[in-house]
C-alpha cells in the first residue's frame, strides 16, 4: 500500500531499523497485483517418475570398427538427373588476338576449343573461359603486351537451338620494347661476350622467347669461350609506361677463364686417365671450350663400354701463365655390359637363306681390346670366325684389327673351302659417329680350294689357290645415315694389289669404284641412284680364283638376277664371273609412318676384257616394303628381269637389313 509522507511542519521521526521496517510492510497474500482479476492457479505437485525400460540394445557394447558393414555414400542428388541431360553446344568468338600469330599460340591450347565445344552445363562453360582469359593475358605479357586485359562474356540463352555464346574480347594496348639493356656482375671481357651471345637490341619489342633464348645463348656460349663455371641470375626488367619501355638487366657470375689441365677418373673406372687423353680432341694449355668435352663425352659413349658416363670441369687453383685458371676434367664413369650377342638373317635368290650370329666381349683386353667370335650357318654358305679389334689403338678412331675364319660356299658359280688370315688398321663409321672420311689398309693371306670352269676340257674341275692381298678401301661420305640416307651423297674406291703364291708367282690388281646419292622430293619420297665400276688388271680370267673374279646379280647388285646370276656363263648356263664391272640403280623410296614402299630399277653387265662397257646391259625392276626400326629399316624386295632369257629366273626375292645402298 502506499505510504503517506509525514504532516507538513512535523519533524521526521528517527529512521526505522530493519525489523520496524519489515513489521510495517504488509502481508504477501494480501497485495494484489494491478489489473490482475484472478489470482494464479497454484502450481500442480510433481507427478511421480515414470519408470525407465532399459533397451538391450543400446546397453549392449558397440562391435570393433574393423568389424563395422560399410556402407556406401548416398548418390549425389541430381547426379542420375544431370547424366541424363544431353551436353550443352557453344559457339566462340575470340576478338583482339589478330595480330602477331596470337590467336594461332591460343587456339591449340584454349580450353573451350579443345573439347568440341561442347560441355556439361553452364558453369563448367563458365570456368572455362575463365581459364582463357588467363590464358590469354599470359600470351598477351609473353609479346610485350604488359598492360593487356581480357574479358569473357557467355550468353546462356541460346543462339540457335541448343547453343550457348561465348565472347572473348582481348585488349592489348601498348606493346613495351626494350630500354637499356645491361649485363652486370663480371669483368670487362666476359661482359663483352655476354652482351654479344644474348642477342637483344635496344627498341626490339619484348618478348618472352627472344629473352629465353638469350639467356641460354649465354650459359652455352661462355663455356666455349673459356669460362666453363659461368652462372646466369635472376634477370630484373623495369617498366615505364609512360613510354612505354622496359630496362633489362642481367647479372651473371663468369667464373675465372680457364684453360685445360689434365683428367681425373671417378666413379667405376673402365678407362684409366691415359686412354681418355687418347680420345680426346684437345692439349692441356688450350684454352677451355666445352664443344670439344661434349665430344669427348660422345667419343667415350661410342665405346658402348659404359651404362652412364659424364664429364665435368674442376677447379684446382692453379693459375697458368697466360693467366688462365688450369681446370681438369673429372671423366665419373659406370661400366656397362662387357659382353653381347648380335644376330641377323637373309634371303637371296641364288644366295639361299643366311643366318649369322656373334659374341664379343668388348674389353677382354684393356682398353678396348674386344674378342669377337662370328658363325655363318646357311643352305649355300657355313663358315666361322675370331678376331682381334683395338679400338682407338694409340689414336682417335683408329682400330686395329687381326682375324682368322674358315668358310664353305656352294653357288652357282664356284664351289669353295676357304681358310683365311687377314689384319688391317682402319677408321670406319659407326651408328652413332658417322665420318666424313674413312679409310683401311691391310694384309690378307686366303688358301682356297674351288671349282671352276675349264675352257680346255669344258668342264668343271677343283684347283687350289694361295693369295696374298693387300686391300685398301677411301671412302667420302656426305649422306645422314648410314642404314638411311636421306640426303647427301657417298664416294668409295677399292684398290687390292694381289698375287698368287702358288708355283710361278702372277700379279694382278683389283679395283672398284662406287657412288650413291640420295635427293628428297618431300617429306616423305627420297629419290635415291647408285653406279658402280669395277675392272680386274694384270691376269686373265681363268688364271683367278672364282671367288675372286667379278660377279653381278643379287640384292646388293642387279636385283631381277640371282645371286652372281647376271654375266658370262658356260655351257652348263653357270656362271663363270669376268674382270669388269658395270651397275647402275634408281629406286624412290616412299615412306609412311613406319613402312614404306620402294619401286626401283636396276642394270648390269659383266664382261670378260678387264674394261668396263656400256654395251650389253641387262635390266630388273621391281618394288619393295620397308618397315622401319630404330636400328634400321627392314627390307623385302621383289624384282624380275626384263628381257628374260632360258634359265634366268621370273621372280627374285631378297630380304635383309638396311636399304640396298
Amino acid at each position: 500500500m502506499p505510504v503517506s509522507p509525514p504532516p507538513a511542519g512535523t519533524a521526521p521521526d528517527a529512521a526505522l531499523d530493519d525489523s520496524q521496517f519489515n513489521a510495517a510492510l504488509p502481508p504477501i497474500d494480501s497485495v494484489t497485483v494491478p489489473g490482475a482479476e484472478t489470482p494464479a492457479p497454484a502450481l500442480a505437485p510433481p507427478a511421480d517418475p515414470v519408470a525407465t525400460i532399459p533397451d538391450t540394445e543400446l546397453a549392449a557394447p558397440l562391435p570393433p570398427l574393423s568389424q563395422a558393414a560399410t556402407v556406401p555414400p548416398p548418390a549425389a542428388p541430381g547426379v542420375a538427373d544431370d547424366a541424363e541431360l544431353p551436353p550443352i553446344r557453344y559457339a566462340v568468338t575470340v576478338t583482339g588476338l589478330e595480330t602477331g600469330g596470337l590467336y594461332d599460340r591460343f587456339k591449340p591450347l584454349s580450353a573451350l576449343l579443345s573439347d568440341g565445344k561442347k560441355a556439361a552445363n553452364a558453369a563448367q562453360i563458365t570456368a572455362r573461359a575463365n581459364e582463357d582469359v588467363a590464358l590469354i593475358e599470359r600470351l598477351l605479357k609473353s609479346e610485350g603486351y604488359y598492360d593487356g586485359v581480357a574479358t569473357a562474356v557467355v550468353d546462356p540463352a541460346p543462339a540457335a537451338r541448343g547453343q550457348a555464346k561465348v565472347t572473348i574480347t582481348a585488349t592489348p594496348g601498348a606493346r613495351y620494347s626494350l630500354g637499356q639493356i645491361a649485363v652486370t656482375g663480371a669483368a670487362p671481357s666476359p661482359t663483352v661476350l655476354a652482351r654479344s651471345a644474348l642477342g637483344l637490341r635496344t627498341g626490339q619489342p619484348i618478348v618472352a622467347t627472344d629473352i629465353l633464348t638469350g639467356e641460354a645463348n649465354v650459359a652455352l656460349r661462355l663455356p666455349e669461350q673459356g669460362y666453363p663455371f659461368v652462372t646466369v641470375g635472376a634477370r630484373d626488367i623495369v617498366l615505364d609506361d609512360r613510354q612505354p619501355v622496359g630496362d633489362y638487366a642481367l647479372p651473371i657470375v663468369s667464373g675465372p677463364r680457364s684453360s685445360y689441365g689434365g683428367f681425373q677418373v671417378a666413379g667405376d673406372p673402365v678407362f684409366g686417365v691415359d686412354h681418355v687423353a687418347v680420345l680426346a680432341r684437345f692439349d692441356r694449355g688450350q684454352v677451355y671450350d666445352s664443344r670439344k668435352v661434349d665430344d669427348l663425352r660422345q667419343a667415350l659413349v661410342a665405346t658402348s663400354l659404359f651404362s652412364t658416363v659424364a664429364v665435368e670441369p674442376v677447379r684446382t687453383g692453379v693459375i697458368a701463365p697466360d693467366g688462365t685458371e688450369i681446370v681438369d676434367l673429372r671423366v665419373n664413369q659406370t661400366a656397362g655390359p662387357m659382353r653381347s650377342l648380335s644376330g641377323s638373317g637373309g634371303y637371296g635368290t641364288g644366295e639361299g637363306i643366311k643366318v649369322t650370329g656373334g659374341w664379343t666381349h668388348r674389353n677382354l683386353f684393356p682398353d678396348e681390346g674386344a674378342l669377337i667370335l662370328d658363325a655363318v650357318a646357311g643352305t649355300q654358305q657355313q663358315g666361322a670366325s675370331a678376331t682381334f679389334r683395338r679400338s682407338n689403338a694409340g689414336l682417335r678412331d683408329r682400330t686395329f684389327q687381326a682375324s682368322v675364319g674358315a668358310a664353305r660356299q656352294d653357288f652357282d658359280a664356284y664351289s669353295a673351302r676357304t681358310v683365311n688370315v687377314s689384319a688391317s688398321l682402319s677408321r670406319q663409321s659407326t651408328p652413332l659417329w658417322q665420318k666424313r672420311w674413312t679409310y683401311s689398309a691391310g694384309a690378307e693371306i686366303i688358301g682356297t680350294n674351288e671349282s671352276r670352269f675349264d675352257p680346255g676340257d669344258a668342264e668343271r674341275t677343283r684347283a687350289t689357290y694361295l693369295i696374298g692381298a693387300i686391300p685398301l678401301q677411301l671412302t667420302y661420305d656426305r649422306s645422314d645415315s648410314l642404314l638411311d640416307p636421306t640426303r647427301g651423297f657417298r664416294l668409295t674406291a677399292r684398290v687390292s694389289p694381289e698375287a698368287s703364291l702358288q708355283g710361278a708367282i702372277d700379279t694382278y690388281g683389283r679395283f672398284l669404284a662406287e657412288g650413291s646419292s640420295y635427293l628428297p622430293l618431300g617429306p616423305s619420297i627420297v629419290l635415291a641412284g647408285r653406279a658402280r665400276v669395277g675392272s680386274i688388271v694384270g691376269v686373265k680370267r681363268d688364271d683367278i680364283a672364282p671367288s675372286r673374279r667379278l660377279y653381278a646379280g643379287g640384292g646388293g647388285s642387279v636385283r631381277g638376277f640371282g645371286y652372281q646370276q647376271l654375266g658370262p656363263k658356260d655351257p652348263n648356263n653357270d656362271p663363270v664371273g669376268g674382270r669388269s664391272l658395270t651397275e647402275f640403280a634408281i629406286e624412290a623410296r616412299y615412306r609412311f609412318g613406319n613402312y614404306g614402299i620402294v619401286p626401283f630399277v636396276d642394270a648390269g653387265r659383266v664382261g670378260e676384257a678387264s674394261t668396263p662397257s656400256l654395251s650389253g646391259l641387262r635390266y630388273g625392276a621391281g618394288i619393295g616394303g620397308r618397315y622401319y626400326t630404330n636400328f634400321g629399316p627392314l627390307r623385302v624386295d621383289v624384282a624380275t628381269p626384263i628381257g628374260r632369257k632360258k634359265g634366268e629366273s621370273k621372280i627374285a626375292l631378297y630380304i635383309s637389313i638396311g636399304q640396298a645402298f
